[in-house]
């Protein structure tokens, strides 16, 4: 026994960082087997999700009973619509059944791994991956707050329209490595993030359209969030200028030209614009994003960005049972064919 052990050891030590990652993995499971750790975290997912009340997620009815089992999992039956479902249905884990590799790929996804490097170390393929990927990010962009606090910052930034792995585009030349715009400056090539900011933190980050602003998409994004005690702070374009007197809002604007970033020491957009270099400083990792998905991505980078970019237990374990709270319907077809509306 103690002489198979050394060998073990010995060819631990010739693993290139991948495989010892992957081994790392498969003695974790090992272990902690799905019994202990996959098996606690659907129970902490159910409670989180049925926090407030046991209910039906197809009608809402809180007239459930038990209904057997499915594939080990306790299944239940809908009294008032018939249907039946169990603790997964409509999550990201509906029809996955995989358990502790989901624990094993959020870390991953913290340590910002390729999806193949991923592949390699989680067991299965990277397409695989990929739709786990975006089925998490949907559920997780659900996310929001309900109102800002104080002064709020408020700008935006551009992306590069993006069409990644799609196939068949006539209306221009195929782009490598994200490419550049035809065009100088701020054009319809362009994709607009908005990105609103108070001084606690609370953020609000989504595509808005493409090119410059308009006033109706600063109030679209964020209008419901704001009331008569925020002060508003932006650059000096003038759309915000235009919202800012329409709504009553007290309204301070930064402009760049005069060379003042500040003003009576307190208003300023340095927050929302450190937000916007670290945010663009991840993206660029991904060697483009296709526009179709910059709105899950957007909800990623805020989420890990929250967390220091620390792959902990407690942050892997925060991110599924954020996830897991919203009701999440997409399929691997509607994942694959979505398409970019504004």
């Amino acid at each position: 026994m103690n002489k198979a052990f050394n060998n073990l050891l010995k060819h631990l030590g010739s693993l290139n960082p991948t495989q010892k990652e992957r081994a790392y993995q498969l003695l974790k499971r090992y272990v902690e087997p799905t019994s202990s750790a996959g098996g606690r975290l659907i129970n902490e997912m159910r409670e989180a999700r049925f926090k407030e009340g046991f209910e039906c997620p197809h009608c809402s009815s809180e007239h459930v009973v038990r209904f057997g089992k499915y594939k080990g999992r306790q299944r239940y039956r809908c009294k008032c619509c018939s249907k039946t479902f169990t603790d997964t249905t409509n999550t990201i884990l509906y029809r996955t059944r995989k358990g502790d590799e989901w624990i094993t790929f959020v870390d991953c996804m913290f340590k910002s791994y390729s999806l193949r490097k991923s592949a390699e170390i989680v067991g299965v393929t990277w397409v695989t991956l990929f739709y786990w990927r975006h089925k998490l990010l949907s559920a997780l962009k659900q996310i929001d707050i309900d109102h800002f606090e104080g002064i709020v910052e408020v700008d935006e930034t551009y992306f590069l329209y993006s069409q990644k792995g799609q196939r068949g585009i006539t209306e221009r030349k195929p782009r490598k490595r994200g490419g550049k715009s035809k065009h100088r400056g701020i054009s319809r090539e362009q994709v607009c993030v908005l990105v609103a900011r108070d001084r606690t933190k609370a953020t609000v980050s989504k595509v808005s359209c493409m090119g410059r602003i308009v006033k109706s998409k600063v109030n679209e994004i964020i209008g419901s969030k704001l009331s008569s005690e925020n002060v508003l702070v932006t650059d000096a374009w003038r759309a915000y200028k235009t919202y800012a007197k329409e709504k009553s809002l007290e309204h301070y604007r930064i402009k760049s030209d005069d060379g003042k970033h500040v003003i009576k020491g307190l208003y300023h957009i340095q927050n929302v614009n450190s937000l916007h270099s670290r945010m663009k400083k991840w993206i660029d990792r991904f060697k483009g994003v296709a526009t179709k998905y910059l709105d899950n991505y957007l909800a990623w980078s805020l989420f890990i960005d929250s967390r220091s970019n620390e792959s902990t237990k407690q942050h892997i374990k925060e991110l599924l049972l954020t996830s897991f709270v919203f009701e999440m319907t997409e399929t691997y077809d509607s994942l694959r064919q979505s398409k970019f509306i504004v």
